[in-house]
């Protein structure tokens, strides 16, 4: 059984109030304010950690950078191309894409991530304007 720590409850707590899915860079600057005392490494082994349970979603978009989502149930993200934003996509029932997948392989598809790229509304919207 892992030994409750209370910086860890206040990493996973603050997660759970974003839906940008923040960088370990924003995570620690955040925790700081309740935690002066935290270490940037403290946090990126409660991060991973917290990852490797299943608690926390990790998100490797391209960037360089892990960001993090406390929302671990099967969903998508959309990042933009230009501010390098991530943010949830709301798609219908999408689960004939895993029939398709499974069409010409003959092994097992137990999963997927598929993240959607192009430009978020600010920067199609400021996109638009400059063209």
């Amino acid at each position: 059984m892992l030994k409750y720590s209370r910086q860890r409850e206040a990493i996973k707590n603050f997660l759970m109030t974003r839906h940008d899915h923040p960088t370990a860079d924003v995570v620690y600057s955040n925790v700081r304010t309740e935690f002066p005392n935290i270490s940037l490494g403290t946090v990126y082994r409660n991060l991973t950690l917290l990852a490797d349970l299943g608690e926390i979603a990790r998100l490797r978009v391209g960037d360089g950078v892990d960001h993090f989502d406390a929302d671990t149930h099967p969903h998508y993200h959309f990042v933009c191309s230009e501010c390098g934003s991530v943010t949830d996509l709301k798609l219908k029932d999408i689960s004939g894409l895993l029939e398709a997948a499974a069409g010409d392989f003959d092994g097992l598809i137990q999963g997927h991530v598929t993240y959607f790229y192009g430009l978020c509304p600010h920067c199609a919207h400021r996109a638009q304007k400059t063209s």
